[in-house]
């Protein structure tokens, strides 16, 4: 055979093989490129699902430092440890923590041995923001420890926003780091895009650290149109009459009926504030003080002189 016409079959060959191979992993390319796009990361596409896991753990660990290494393991009494304290130190995530084992969840020493044997280990309950150990408030600042462990949890896990809502936190108050505060939480919009847990803490930043008192009030009004799209085959008188399951989603809503109406109170809005206050109250575990504080407002919006009397 000519060794030329042979070169040339052989080439055809070639391209045929290449084009069919191309074909064939096409789409698999495209699926993986869509994954990486939607994880945002590199570990998320490695590991798959368990990233979520690894994300957790670094999560826990997290809030193990911020406690000194006192902290219960897997046969300890966790009631007390069921939200992370730093999470719910935020005041933007719910507690479901119950019991007053927080402080005693080792339980009484079973021997001698082990009573002599937590003489070398973390003893006490204590807050790394609150000095640790050793009760230094100098040595507060050492909450930025956490934050690496937070950012890996957040790059294995996108769509945890405790996560994005602890690093934002600690950012903003207790490292002076606004700017990069909000930069967090935007990353985390962009990843889970809507949520109201995520707005609640952004307005925050622009009410507490910015004094932008409009554009506070804009992020939480979005925030609660947000909210109610999660369920919007739910009304929402039906939606706040919610049971034990459903109590994160209670106290994002009382949380932001409470900014919006704290909000509206500094503003002088009263009628408005009001109007807040009884959508707060729907949702709340105890009314009794903030029925009397809406009492308090309706007194001080009818002292007020109408505009017809001030002209």
């Amino acid at each position: 055979m000519n060794p030329a016409r042979t070169l040339w079959l052989l080439l055809v060959v070639l391209f045929v093989f290449s084009f069919d191979l191309a074909a064939k992993l096409q789409p698999q390319f495209q699926s993986i490129e869509s994954t990486r796009r939607q994880s945002g990361n590199f570990f998320s596409l490695l590991l798959g699902d368990s990233s979520k896991i690894f994300a957790n753990s670094f999560f826990i660990k997290a809030d193990e430092y911020y406690h000194s290494g006192y902290y219960p393991t897997i046969f300890d009494n966790n009631s007390a440890f069921q939200t992370p304290h730093i999470a719910e130190d935020t005041g933007a995530v719910a507690s479901h923590n119950g019991g007053e084992e927080e402080t005693s969840f080792m339980g009484p020493p079973r021997d001698w041995i082990d009573a002599f044997g937590r003489n070398f280990i973390p003893n006490r309950h204590t807050h790394l923001d609150e000095g640790g150990p050793t009760d230094d408030l100098s040595e507060s600042s050492q909450v930025r420890e956490i934050l690496p462990w937070l950012k890996l949890s957040a790059e294995l896990d996108p769509e945890n926003i405790q996560t994005y809502l602890v690093t934002t936190f600690w950012l903003r108050t207790r490292l002076n780091k606004v700017s990069e505060a909000e930069q967090v939480l935007r990353e985390g919009l962009r990843n889970n895009p809507g949520n109201p847990q995520l707005f609640f803490e952004l307005g925050r930043i622009y009410d507490e650290n910015y004094h932008d008192i409009a554009r506070a009030r804009n992020i939480w009004e979005a925030a609660l149109r947000s909210w109610a799209r999660e369920e919007p085959d739910v009304p929402q008188s039906d939606r706040l009459k919610m049971t034990l399951e459903n109590f994160d989603d209670r106290f994002m809503f009382e949380q932001l009926q409470t900014s919006l109406a704290l909000l509206e109170e500094k503003s002088g809005n009263t009628a408005a504030a009001i109007a807040r206050w009884q959508q707060a109250i729907l949702a709340a575990p105890s009314t009794a003080d903030m029925q009397q504080h809406i009492e308090d407002l309706k007194h001080k919006l009818a002292e007020q002189p109408s505009p017809a009397s001030s002209k």
